[in-house]
């Protein structure tokens, strides 16, 4: 990836990234295509041997011997919230959401973009109360396949709609975590948590403490991972504790400045992130075999429930909160974007792919429910990709020949 751009002040390492090609995102499309191809293949067999192969001991009994996806789920993904974690905090304390005036808009949208849904998705799929559990997952938004899409228009799109989408989804990851942390979290282990809250304020100390180096930390965040995956509650929140835990020095005018372990953290975690751990958590988790679906297999109410909430619940929840907000003067549209640009980007905000096939391998364990989850999540986010992307080059298209500058 070349970075051909000067970066302007304030930017983080991940809007950086985010702001260039996205092309983890369009890696990540690569691996959910390439893992429906082999689930659909001759190599089904092994794909299904490969996800499952045991690679670890038996951590703790709730998981029994560790494999591939539980590595991939619980392990790997810790990584990518403590880079979900370092961004919020980065964007709270010194970046696109360090005001409440920057706030109002994306916390707004972000919580109808998380509740509409939701009821949508209950609406539809809870006459049964044993898919009542699945109500969260097409409240998340999956930023890097949201960013890949479009990244696809280039400068046809505003700059606005990237910063608007990203502040939106970064909000959207918060309401997340919190719904991972409370919603779907087993039975307690007191003795775990009181360890891993022991830990977490180890590295409040050290923090307090101004200890600048990263290793202590480090060390103490794969101790607090192994405690919370003791604990009950899913280990992935760990990543988000230790990244509230890491120095962070405010930076103006000066982003990403080598004095902050913050930044340093965050610049050495983005690429693996993006070009590793995102794309083999796709290719993991959306390989499912299509054959013998029938339209009604499709428009039974879980997949109909997920795929609803994601391509309306989405859609109207984030465009008429932003539309509300504008008219009631709570906060401005954002700069150089028509409503048809904020209507497409909150089709795209439907693309619920990584945080959603996440948490509905939490909310549903059987492999029947898991695959309704899976096929739900593709056809929504797949839906919500498509309309996003071409209201979007329509909105372009529009400002193109009314003369305006793109």
């Amino acid at each position: 990836m070349t970075e051909t751009h000067q970066k302007r002040p304030n930017q983080s390492a991940l809007r950086a990234f985010l702001s260039s090609e996205a092309a983890g995102g369009i890696l990540l499309m690569v691996a959910a295509a390439l893992a429906l191809l082999v689930a659909n293949s001759p190599f089904a067999d092994r794909y299904a041997h490969f996800v499952h192969a045991v690679i670890g001991p038996e951590l703790t009994p709730k998981l029994g011997p560790m494999t591939v996806h539980l590595w991939i789920n619980d392990g790997l993904m810790a990584i990518f919230f403590l880079l979900v974690g370092l961004e919020i905090k980065r964007e709270f304390v010194d970046g696109h959401l360090s005001t409440w005036n920057d706030r109002r808009l994306p916390i707004i949208a972000a919580a109808a973009g998380m509740v509409v849904p939701a009821l949508i998705y209950l609406g539809v799929a809870g006459g049964d109360p044993d898919l009542h559990r699945g109500w969260a997952i097409p409240a998340a938004t999956d930023i890097a396949f949201a960013i890949g899409v479009l990244a696809l228009l280039g400068s046809r799109a505003p700059a606005s709609l990237k910063l608007f989408l990203t502040t939106v989804a970064i909000v959207d990851d918060m309401g997340a975590v919190a719904i991972i942390a409370l919603f779907y979290t087993a039975e307690l282990n007191i003795m775990a948590l009181a360890a891993a809250g022991a830990i977490w304020l180890s590295m409040m100390a050290l923090n307090r403490s101004r200890v600048n180096v990263l290793w202590p930390y480090l060390i103490l965040a794969a101790l607090l991972w192994y405690a919370t995956l003791l604990s009950g509650v899913h280990a992935t929140i760990a990543g988000v504790m230790a990244a509230f835990a890491i120095p962070f020095h405010r930076t103006i005018a000066a982003p990403d400045a080598e004095d902050s372990a913050l930044h340093r953290l965050e610049h050495a975690l983005v690429k693996p992130v993006a070009f590793f751990i995102v794309p083999i958590f796709g290719f993991a988790n959306a390989g499912v075999s299509l054959a013998g679906t029938s339209l009604a297999a499709l428009a039974a109410p879980l997949p109909l429930g997920i795929a609803m909430g994601l391509f309306l619940g989405k859609q109207i929840g984030i465009f008429a909160s932003v539309w509300l907000s504008v008219t009631f003067r709570i906060a401005a549209r954002p700069k150089d974007a028509s409503w048809v640009h904020v209507y497409g980007v909150a089709l795209l905000c439907g693309i619920g792919f990584t945080m959603s096939l996440f948490i509905g391998g939490l909310a549903f364990v059987g492999p029947e429910q898991s695959d309704a989850v899976k096929i739900g999540v593709l056809m929504g986010s797949l839906v919500s990709a498509i309309s996003g992307y071409l209201i979007l080059r329509f909105a372009a298209r529009q400002r193109h020949i009314s003369g305006d500058a793109i």
